[in-house]
């Protein structure tokens, strides 16, 4: 690990330093018990010798039906249905009780009282937050990545309880203790090899934004014969991705049993190219393979694992963090070419609009990207709602009542599997404020505008689903819809951007993607002065999110052909070719 100290600011004040049963019948006769003097609650304390500070946060309490993984670990997605209930503290002391009983939102149930009666295994957790005082005046309280990438059931520092095994019955009342009395460790970082070297630096920008230490980092995968080769400059991959310690590509020099097991959920989604870090390794070592450095960023917020590359008012500077601090300390450290055709970008789903982002904002500095099922390009298509003419996220408009639910997943063959509705009320329960660190509360502290409580303005209400137009047309006039930016930007960018933009997603991609990249192709396939002279290429039939036509190291391949066909006259480009 590598770390660069930028300055020292004042510390940020860190406060404490399935198969179901049948639901209930009745909702009210659940809760009649708690009504007629019997306790249908759920107790959370922690000791001084955890922590000595008062704490504020969110606690989390967890019904599960098995024991393993620990209940904790069964929560935080919306592919795992774990019961599970939070409520904010606040200056919450060692000792004081916070009380999780039938009025506590949860997910999939959202109230106790709709918890079948059972033996469950449960367990508490706390996920604490820091005080930010920010440079734009706000105030306001999150969670501080810990290098875990906002994953509050692993994040160091947080507090967890033991697991009992208890029998809930809401009719009958319940009153059940828990004790935080564990802390998880601290994230156990890789060590440097020959080839792959981790980079962790304090950003200026950030850490003047949000008033306390802020850090940004790299992964950098160096081709064979690096060390050997002093004087060559290499072409550069960016890879955009979620928070992750991996290397470029999940380069491996070893095999790893959890491959068959990934490889098994690429083929259900429709992935039929797909290259395991151990055969990617045999395959970017190999005698015949071109010669670059593959990078992938490491820039966590308060609010999701990852910034989206770009500037925003929530989440601060980044995009300037990455490209003015970042990228030029790896330019400085490492032998990259720094000229913008040997530079390009790929990435998927978030890493997919992360790398179209940044071509498109950046497009002298960029010479091309390879960009993969990404997040809504077109919010005319944000995933299923248009966010500029519905007035509900939940609802589809057009129908008479009983009105159908907005579909948020479904598989490959099109059955749904999570709806727009349970998605906004799992990020609810996580975390008030924009706090749940999900996909859509990212994508509102990404887009959109920054609340009168400091915190981000919601595009819909978590609960209604209502949407607020305001923050709609903020997210367009800012600069995020990616299509309208095109659309607004063309005679200037255009130019610039000839055949460097290439997309690919499946045609049932399980979030819906597909919508958008049609409107983007739409748009792009009829400019003119200039014609954008890119591609498009759909998975046909039944592809899912994850699809790419060739493997990571054909992917490289390709790369590597655009830059040599892009080289300015007299570009020594075989010296990328050694042996």
């Amino acid at each position: 690990m590598k770390t660069k100290i930028m300055g020292l600011l004042a510390a940020c004040l860190l406060i404490g330093g399935g198969a179901w049963g049948q639901v209930v019948p009745s909702q009210e006769a659940a809760c009649a018990a708690q009504q007629a003097g019997k306790p249908d609650q759920i107790e959370v304390s922690f000791p001084e010798s955890v922590h000595a500070a008062p704490i504020t946060g969110r606690v989390f309490v967890v019904l599960a039906r098995r024991p393993d993984p620990d209940p904790r670990e069964q929560i935080g997605s919306w592919t795992q249905r774990t019961p599970y209930f939070g409520e904010d503290v606040s200056q919450l002391k060692p000792g004081e009780a916070a009380v999780v009983n039938a009025a506590t939102l949860g997910f999939p149930f959202k109230s106790l009282c709709g918890v079948a009666a059972g033996d469950y295994y449960v367990e508490a957790l706390m996920n604490i937050y820091t005080e930010f005082h920010r440079a734009d005046g706000h105030i306001i309280w999150a969670h501080m990545d810990q290098w875990e990438g906002q994953q509050f059931n692993e994040s160091p520092g947080n507090l967890y309880s033991d697991v009992q095994k208890v029998h809930i019955d809401p009719q009958a009342g319940f009153d059940v203790k828990l004790t935080l009395t564990h802390v998880i460790p601290p994230v156990k970082e890789p060590a440097d090899t020959p080839q792959v070297k981790y980079i962790k630096i304090q950003s200026e920008l950030l850490t003047r934004f949000w008033g306390c230490p802020f850090y940004i980092g790299a992964t950098v995968l160096l081709p064979r014969g690096y060390e050997s080769h002093p004087n060559v400059r290499y072409p550069v991959i960016y890879i955009q991705d979620h928070f992750n310690l991996h290397p470029p590509f999940y380069f491996s020099t070893t095999p790893d049993s959890r491959d068959a097991g990934f490889s098994a959920y690429l083929a259900a989604v429709g992935v039929t190219h797909w290259l395991n870090g151990y055969e990617f390794q045999k395959a970017w070592n190999s005698a015949d393979f071109p010669r670059m450095i593959a990078v992938t960023f490491q820039h966590p917020t308060p609010y999701f694992d990852d910034s989206y590359a770009v500037n925003s008012a929530n989440n601060g500077p980044y995009g300037d963090a990455l490209l003015k601090e970042l990228v030029p300390y790896l330019e400085q450290h490492f032998r990259m070419s720094r000229k913008p055709y040997a530079r390009v970008l790929t990435g998927g789903s978030t890493g997919g609009w992360e790398s179209l982002a940044l071509q498109l904002f950046h497009p002298d500095f960029f010479g091309g990207t390879w960009t993969f099922y990404p997040d809504p390009i077109d919010f005319r298509r944000y995933q299923l709602v248009n966010i500029y003419k519905d007035d509900n996220a939940f609802l589809v408009p057009g129908f008479e009542p009983p009105v159908p639910e907005r579909p948020l997943e479904r598989t490959t063959e099109g059955q749904v599997t999570f709806t727009n509705r349970e998605m906004s009320l799992m990020e609810e329960v996580l975390g008030t404020h924009g706090r749940s660190g999900q996909q859509l509360e990212a994508w509102e502290a990404v887009y959109g505008p920054i609340g009168d409580d400091g915190y981000p303005k919601p595009l819909w209400n978590k609960l209604t689903g209502e949407i607020d137009h305001s923050v709609a047309d903020y997210m367009r006039e800012h600069g995020y819809d990616l299509r309208y930016y095109l659309q607004e930007n063309w005679p200037s960018i255009g130019p610039k951007l000839m055949g460097k933009i290439h997309i690919f997603v499946g045609d049932m991609d399980n979030y819906y993607l597909n919508l958008a990249v049609y409107q983007m192709e739409n748009f792009l396939k009829n400019t003119k002065d200039p014609y954008y002279a890119g591609s498009f290429t759909y998975g046909r039939p039944m592809k899912g999110h994850g699809w790419t036509p060739m493997d990571n190291a054909q992917l490289v391949r390709a790369m590597a052909r655009y830059i040599v066909k892009h080289a300015p006259t007299g570009e020594n480009t075989e010296e990328w070719h050694y042996k």
